[in-house]
């Protein structure tokens, strides 16, 4: 059987797209750090959010020098805290988001940064960013959840070592 060049062309032409588009894959994944929603941050029953412990009170709250947690619970249409009150931290510091949702799958993505994660009802997204400079970001949820999905977002605020030390009574 004898194949004609052109068939031969268009098969090295398929062959090399696929090695390419593995190899970028590969790149993505491996070398510039950049991971896919997994269950680092555990599970939850969606049902109970509420009477996890982590969750009955989503907060901000310090864990090491510099060092903070934060929980936020995602619900159709607002991140609480983010939305009615903003998640605030001091500058240099790193802070791991706990994320998990109550009703349908949402998005929590910090605007301008890199930071972006899907969340799904019955996992628990983890996320550690470090806040080096004063300043506000925005959140925002990046999956349709609903129509009231367009206003949905939230604040964190990074203070100033001074503006944090004045809030904390220091």
């Amino acid at each position: 059987m004898e194949i004609h060049k052109y068939e031969k062309a268009w098969l090295v032409g398929a062959l090399v797209l696929i090695v390419f588009f593995i190899a970028t894959v590969t790149y993505v994944s491996a070398i510039t750090g950049v991971s896919m929603v997994d269950d680092s941050g555990g599970t939850i029953d969606p049902d109970n959010v509420t009477d996890d412990d982590r969750f009955s009170d989503p907060r901000v709250e310090q864990v090491g020098e510099g060092e903070y947690e934060a929980y936020v619970v995602a619900q159709q249409f607002i991140f609480r805290p983010g939305t009615n009150r903003p998640i605030e931290v001091p500058e240099d510091s790193t802070v791991t988001f706990y994320v998990t949702s109550l009703d349908v799958t949402h998005g929590f993505q910090i605007v301008g940064t890199n930071v972006n994660t899907m969340v799904i009802p019955g996992q628990v997204s983890e996320l550690t960013v470090e806040f080096d400079e004063p300043g506000e970001h925005g959140i925002i949820c990046n999956e349709y959840c609903g129509s009231g999905h367009q206003d949905m977002a939230g604040n964190i605020v990074v203070h100033s070592e001074e503006d944090w030390q004045e809030m904390q009574g220091g």
